[in-house]
């Protein structure tokens, strides 16, 4: 029991000296350079939508509709949502959709599938059934 008391009394003591002893002094930090790497890799691309052009230019886009008025349709590709696409109606394709607004118009989310040119991006003309409006 006494040679307990005593490896005790020195316990305390002993782990600051210890401490003293063993660590490093203190000291700034000197900051450390790393060279900054940018990383130029390409994009990986999982699927590209490529439409295809039929023989008189005309190109066919598939979609559902986001917004429709007499001047343009907006409208969100069928195979990826991040594709949106707004199109300017011809005449032809305007007299249509002034037709089609008056029984209520396109409503959000209806299927439509679009015929328009690829330099002007201009509808040609366009086919979906309108929902029911609300």
């Amino acid at each position: 029991m006494k040679l307990f008391a005593k490896i005790a009394g020195f316990g305390l003591p002993g782990m600051l000296l210890a401490a003293g002893l063993f660590s490093s002094p203190a000291a700034a930090q000197v900051p450390v350079v790393v060279p900054v790497v940018v990383d130029t890799a390409v994009p990986i691309i999982i699927s590209a939508v490529k439409p295809k052009p039929k023989p008189d230019g005309i190109m066919k886009f598939e979609g559902f509709v986001m917004n429709a008025n007499t001047a343009q349709i907006t409208a969100r590709a069928k195979g990826n949502d991040m594709s949106i696409q707004t199109f300017s109606l011809s005449q032809e394709a305007s007299t249509k959709m002034q037709q089609i607004v008056d029984k209520g118009g396109y409503q959000y989310g209806d299927k439509v599938t679009i015929y328009y040119h690829p330099s002007t991006m201009q509808a040609l003309k366009f086919k979906g059934k309108p929902s029911k409006p609300i």
